[in-house]
């Protein structure tokens, strides 16, 4: 960006205050887009005077412009405009709203560059729904509006105690949705996510080097065979990808893969995918979803280890010698996971726990959601004749990974190698995104199977805060209120529990999700 000189902006006491006041907030993306609108808008009219705090974005060339005010500063000038023009960030919506104004917002939009995601739009969409704000999205809207605004300003005019809580609880989610990724409500052993870093800048991967060290001096005849069962529906694109990251792991040993289409038209030519290594494909003749499908691959496999990884993610070059070397290492363990690499939206944030060993009681404290199903390795006699296969009765196949890992871990300990060894890719095509009915019935589901759960508080409560926020995500209001209030019974300091008011008050689930993810997290 070249550097912008802007004219002094008076303080906002002076008589000659702006008629028209747009803030771009301090977002480090540009908003060019707005600052344009604005400038033609001066050009047609003269008799207003408009002012821009455009932050990050280029200076106006006719409309006066600051990069950045004090914020008694700019919410003076808001209470004195005649009309408030905003991007679509939830501080300043709120900002215009308590100095009197109903705001006329511009959403940034991610596909020009604007802002990461789309939350702005999905936020703004909402509030445009609730009358609380006047959304558009052309030049021609918006020149519109102002006039509209200009002519009947009791019609852009509030009264900040007449909101009820809906703005502002979108800034306190901000601040929840900051609290929950960085303790998850109980320390968690995670590395910080880096959301800055983009997904094309692949470092060399420590589970590479610890790969290279299990390896060692050990006979290729010793590495047993491993069966990874794929289980897919509606995504070739990305099931190839997942199978040549498979075809390139550096195991010693045989890897056969098991393609289970689920509800789906099987592809017979995916028995090339794998190169030199083995491909089947098989469609499910079990209950249809997630759980019937992997447990079709595991009946169907013929070797003592079984590997499981989802359609749209990949495995990292050395996380399977890693893992069959703790296997080897201790015959007695029968599940090891590894260390995952969240990419959301061209962010990338590495998950991995520090401890080597997880057990049943900490499972029932947290999900641990480094342990990823794509990381599962398990030895198949643990499953067969042993605890049983994953789970065809949850509803919905929903957190089935999450049941077998409680399960398993109930027999003993659950091995884990403390580095990331799968890329896992979070996208709005994910099997269970925005199916809220469903993971409230699987959660509750699952709080009547393990009764153990009520003996772990904050455990119970992180369960019944995701079902409140399901509740309220599906907009049942009513059942959302009973299970934030069951929640803060058992934890007053459950963030779930907060997240699902703020959704309750207004503020869109799925921006708060969004926000989640980018920093590798989910409710």
């Amino acid at each position: 960006m070249t550097e912008q000189t802007t004219r002094p902006v008076p303080r906002p006491h002076d008589s000659d205050h702006p008629d028209v006041v747009v803030s771009l907030g301090t977002d480090h993306h540009a908003f060019d887009r707005l600052v344009r609108w604005i400038d033609d808008c001066a050009r047609h009219r003269r008799d207003l005077r408009f002012l821009v705090q455009h932050g990050h974005s280029t200076a106006p060339a006719v409309a006066e412009g600051t990069p950045f005010l004090a914020g008694e500063d700019l919410g003076e000038y808001m209470r004195r405009a005649r009309v408030v023009v905003t991007h679509g960030g939830p501080g300043t919506i709120v900002q215009a709203r308590g100095a009197g104004r109903l705001p006329i917002v511009v959403p940034r939009d991610p596909e020009l560059d604007e802002h990461v995601d789309d939350h702005q739009l999905l936020f703004v969409r909402r509030l445009e729904e609730a009358d609380r704000v006047r959304s558009c999205a052309s030049p021609q809207q918006l020149s519109a509006l102002i006039d509209k605004a200009l002519a009947s300003p009791d019609g852009f005019r509030v009264r900040p105690s007449d909101d009820d809580g809906a703005e502002r609880a979108a800034l306190r989610a901000g601040e929840l949705i900051d609290l929950l990724t960085s303790t998850d409500g109980v320390p968690e052993d995670t590395v910080a996510p880096s959301p800055g870093t983009s997904v094309s800048e692949v470092a060399a991967t420590p589970s590479a080097e610890a790969s290279a060290s299990a390896v060692g001096d050990r006979a290729v005849g010793t590495w047993p065979g491993v069966t990874v069962v794929v289980p897919t529906r509606d995504r070739p694109e990305l099931l190839r990808r997942t199978l040549r990251a498979v075809a390139g792991q550096d195991y010693p040993g045989r890897i056969t893969t098991i393609v289970v289409f689920d509800n789906d038209q099987p592809d017979p030519a995916l028995v090339r995918a794998g190169g030199d290594r083995p491909v089947r494909v098989v469609t499910n003749t079990l209950t249809p979803g997630l759980a019937g499908a992997r447990n079709t691959g595991v009946l169907a496999a013929d070797t003592e280890l079984v590997a499981f990884c989802d359609d749209d993610d990949t495995w990292l070059p050395g996380k399977l010698s890693a893992q069959v070397a703790v296997m080897l290492d201790d015959p007695g363990t029968e599940m090891v996971c590894c260390g995952i690499r969240v990419v959301y939206d061209r962010t990338e944030a590495v998950r991995t726990l520090d401890r080597t060993s997880v057990t049943f009681g900490d499972l029932l404290g947290s999900r641990l959601a480094e342990l990823h199903p794509s990381t599962f390795l398990i030895r198949r006699r643990a499953m067969i004749g042993g605890c049983g296969t994953v789970s065809e009765e949850i509803p919905g196949s929903y957190a089935e990974d999450y049941e077998l890992l409680l399960r398993l871990a109930r027999r003993g300990p659950i091995r884990n190698v403390p580095e990331p060894g799968v890329r896992v890719l979070w996208h709005r095509s994910s099997h269970f995104s925005g199916r809220w009915r469903t993971i409230s019935t699987a959660l509750r589901w699952l709080l009547d199977r393990y009764p153990e759960f009520a003996l772990v508080p904050h455990g119970y409560a992180r369960v019944a805060g995701q079902i409140a926020f399901a509740e309220a995500s599906a907009g049942r209001r009513r059942a959302a209120l009973r299970w934030i209030g069951t929640t803060l019974r058992n934890r007053p300091a459950e963030v779930r529990a907060y997240l699902a008011a703020a959704v309750v008050c207004g503020v869109p689930a799925g921006w708060i999700m969004r926000m989640l993810h980018l920093r590798g997290r989910g409710v």
